[in-house]
């Protein structure tokens, strides 16, 4: 049997985590896509450090960022149906199913569903970002009997996710400093982070008012870069 590709809308709680599928409302494509391309995006920090000659990008994060694919919808009766019991449905009809899952607003949410991509051992789970429809084949009335959707869907990742992926809640252990007679806050960043951008982050993390003056024997903690 082949396995289709699924785009089912997904449950959030109150903070936007994601929570689980609504697997009851999930749209089903006739023909599976003949290729889709995955966008990885690897970001960089690119703020130039006071005084420096050059800027230096520093590493900031990694991850895929979007999904895109055309599928195909026929109304023509000549694709096989997704269940023995479906019968042939009308391009609107197969549109106006796509559209409910992932362009029309939620109705709690006021915004577009957040949705999972499911096609054998491979998901994602994101929102949409553009569906363009054209038309190729038509009745001699003038309406479709078939057509290309291309759909765009950029990367949703909750708060909970995001704050594990990137180790928010606490500092880098390893990145803690016991000030020094001599040092700055900045030179301290360098030393870190190749990078003395930072120092008004790393003060704010530490509860620091007043760089200019920290005492030696100061412990500064050094959290990861975002």
């Amino acid at each position: 049997m082949i396995t289709k590709l699924t785009i089912t809308p997904c449950d959030l709680d109150a903070q936007g985590n994601v929570t689980g599928p609504r697997t009851s409302e999930a749209f089903t494509v006739r023909l599976n896509p003949s290729n889709y391309t995955r966008n990885f995006e690897i970001t960089y920090n690119t703020t130039k450090a006071m005084g420096a000659a050059v800027m230096q990008p520093r590493f900031n994060g990694a991850g895929e960022k979007k999904m895109e694919f055309d599928i195909l919808m026929d109304g023509t009766g000549v694709v096989p149906p997704t269940s023995p019991n479906s019968t042939a449905i009308d391009v609107d009809t197969q549109l106006g199913d796509l559209r409910k899952v992932v362009y029309t607003l939620d109705g709690e949410e006021h915004e577009p569903n957040t949705v999972m991509l499911v096609w054998g051992s491979f998901s994602f789970v994101g929102k949409l970002s553009t569906m363009s429809v054209e038309y190729t084949l038509f009745k001699p009335t003038g309406d479709p009997l078939r057509a290309k959707v291309k759909l765009s869907f950029i990367q949703y990742i909750g708060p909970t996710e995001a704050a594990n992926a990137a180790n928010l809640r606490s500092p880098d252990l390893t990145h803690s400093v016991d000030v020094q007679a001599g040092d700055s806050l900045p030179l301290l960043c360098f030393r870190i982070y190749k990078n003395s951008a930072y120092y008004l982050e790393v003060a704010k993390f530490n509860g620091i008012t007043n760089f200019r003056n920290i005492k030696p024997g100061t412990r500064l903690n050094f959290p990861p870069l975002r």
